[in-house]
């Protein structure tokens, strides 16, 4: 029964998927496949986490309303976005594992003045 109230979000992860596939081969591209890779994972992070959030709302306003239909396709699409988010976190643990150097964000560099000093 509840893959096929999950099979109601499967147009929204077929988008998700050629959303991630354009983004990836324009970054690999742009960049390289590490940096595509990282830049996917942060996007992936923010849109699972908006959409649990809106979803989770959503979930919890019909309930309170007793409207069990909305109720039904929205904990659905709450509960695969929660999934998502955890593969999501899983890939990002994984990646850092192999790339530890994206765990340090580079910092600005400070300017001299003439005398040797900081501004």
């Amino acid at each position: 029964m509840m893959l096929v109230r999950l099979s109601r979000i499967i147009p929204f992860l077929l988008v998700l998927a050629v959303l991630a596939a354009i983004i990836y081969l324009v970054m690999t591209y742009r960049h390289s496949p590490t940096r595509a890779k990282e830049i996917l994972i942060k996007l992936f992070i923010g849109i699972t986490s908006v959409t649990s959030v809106f979803f989770a709302l959503m979930s919890l306003y019909a309930w309170f309303e007793h409207n069990d239909a909305v109720f039904d396709l929205a904990f659905s699409f709450l509960l695969t976005m929660l999934i998502c988010l955890g593969v999501t976190l899983w890939c990002r643990a994984v990646f850092l594992k192999h790339h530890p150097e994206y765990r340090k964000k580079p910092q600005r560099a400070k300017r001299l003045n003439s005398r040797g000093g900081r501004k």
